[in-house]
């Protein structure tokens, strides 16, 4: 019988479970007795950048795990240099909490360590969801480090990142904003320079261009993916959606228009239709 959590994404206590002496810090809630979805996040982000209109919207109908990657937020160890390192974290985690299969969402860099962990485990990966994110080696992915004026105004940085410059996209960014302030208990913990620093370093090893095979692995992802842009994107450029399209086996393309970074939390009730509907159907 599946039975909803009685938590939302504003109380669900954080929990901790250790495997290869690091603890990952993660939280869980939804309905329970689904396939979980497990979500994972985009560079210097915790659980608490994760937009409540989305997650708690998920969790009607699935249940979801958001997760602190080793060294990242509340969890411990240390966040590594490499995508393929951070997948085999993730992994260790689910071996951890005894998964045999889960959905994964992943945001960005999330995206990334998500293709990573459906290629090197395959079994435990049933379906994708790959947002504002590209191949290894996708065009234009050799991210620089945020500058003191980025860093020193974060809400500036996001509505500029996350959402375009018209008039609804902003007013969009800042009711993002807004949600993201619901939860005010057991906030998580904010990600180190050590960690964030290291993140850096894997985004710009993923996007690096090979000098053979560039996206020749994207064939062997045959998973049920679904691929969602934003079509103003400035930090991954849209093409690498289309890329992603053009190369996975099974694949889906969904562009929302006047959106950059953040595109499923500008348009989060479509997007979570549109989600719904693509694990339903890929059963």
């Amino acid at each position: 019988m599946k039975t909803v959590s009685v938590y939302r994404h504003e109380s669900v206590p954080t929990e901790f479970v250790e495997n290869g002496g690091i603890l990952f810090a993660y939280r869980r809630f939804g309905k329970q007795g689904t396939t979980p979805v497990l979500c994972l996040g985009y560079y210097n982000s915790n659980m608490d950048a994760w937009d409540p209109t989305v997650t708690n919207g998920l969790a009607a109908d699935f249940e979801v795990i958001l997760l602190d990657n080793a060294g990242v937020g509340a969890s411990g160890g240390e966040t590594p240099s490499t995508v393929a390192e951070m997948a085999q974290h993730v992994f260790a985690f689910c071996k951890a909490l005894d998964l045999k299969t889960v959905d994964v969402f992943g945001f960005s860099l999330g995206g990334m360590i998500s293709q990573q962990l459906a290629l090197d485990h395959p079994r435990l990966v049933q379906r994708l969801i790959l947002s504002g994110t590209g191949p290894r080696g996708g065009e234009g992915m050799t991210f620089t480090e945020l500058s003191p004026e980025e860093q020193a105004d974060p809400v500036a940085f996001l509505l500029g990142a996350f959402f375009s410059p018209s008039e609804a996209s902003q007013a969009a960014g800042r009711a993002y904003l807004k949600r993201l302030e619901s939860r005010r208990e057991d906030r998580d913990r904010s990600v180190s320079r050590d960690s964030a620093v290291a993140q850096l370093e894997a985004i710009k090893e993923w996007g690096s261009i090979p000098a053979s095979g560039r996206y020749a692995t994207l064939k062997d992802i045959t998973h049920p993916a679904l691929v969602v842009h934003g079509n103003k994107d400035v930090v991954v450029a849209p093409i690498n959606a289309l890329i992603l399209a053009e190369h996975l086996p099974n694949a889906q393309l969904i562009v929302y228009s006047d959106s950059s970074h953040g595109a499923q939390y500008q348009h989060a009730r479509l997007f979570l239709a549109h989600v719904k509907l693509f694990l339903v159907s890929c059963i």
